[in-house]
């Protein structure tokens, strides 16, 4: 049985204390790439009550993201914005949803982003991930922008860290393994890089920044 809203709410609120879950409810959050850390960063956000979610994201769920990404089989083909969609709203029924799909220009991303307090970078190629830090640090500098370097092969879990690298900017990951050079990416590592990103969009909000 679908539970009501309000008791929705107040499960959250036993969790988190009522002044942190306002704080949370309130906050709109920008998710840019739906890959490994993308959907894996959603999942927990929704799960956390956080009131709205931007995702975006210009491709398809494909058999081989499924090792590692919050997608299922029957899912495969659909576009990633409208998957992850469909399964955030049965995770958490009253968040706010606003899929994407298309690519992150830099014509187009403050047009995407400008509604969004907190910006989770989850990108796949360098390329974009520069792209998209060097912009949100240049034209739009009043954003938290979290993103991630380093999460791939079987190194130690406790390697990845999330570091404060400017005022509001901050980064998760090793900083050093490559897909490349490491020849792997499995679920558990990417995993605690997107829960690295994600609990500090949680900190951010709740006003508990690192030092």
């Amino acid at each position: 049985m679908m539970p009501t809203k309000e008791a929705w709410m107040q499960a959250l609120e036993q969790r988190h204390g009522k002044d942190n879950q306002c704080k949370f409810s309130s906050a709109t959050v920008a998710i840019c790439g739906l890959g490994g850390l993308g959907s894996n960063i959603a999942i927990a956000l929704a799960r956390a009550g956080v009131g709205k979610l931007i995702l975006i994201d210009f491709d398809k769920v494909d058999i081989t993201n499924l090792h590692r990404q919050q997608y299922k089989a029957t899912q495969i083909g659909m576009n990633k914005s409208e998957a992850l969609q469909e399964n955030l709203m049965e995770i958490a029924p009253y968040i706010s949803i606003e899929p994407h799909t298309l690519c992150v220009t830099q014509e187009n991303a403050k047009g995407l982003l400008e509604e969004a307090d907190v910006i989770c970078e989850a990108f796949d190629q360098p390329e974009a991930k520069a792209m998209l830090t060097n912009l949100v640090l240049e034209k739009m500098p009043e954003k938290y922008l979290i993103a991630a370097s380093g999460m791939a092969g079987m190194g130690s879990a406790n390697t990845i860290k999330t570091r404060r690298i400017l005022k509001r900017f901050y980064l998760c990951g090793d900083g050093e393994s490559e897909v490349a050079e490491a020849g792997s990416l499995v679920a558990p590592r990417v995993m605690l890089c997107a829960a690295h990103q994600a609990h500090m969009v949680l900190r951010i909000l709740a006003e508990e920044l690192e030092p």
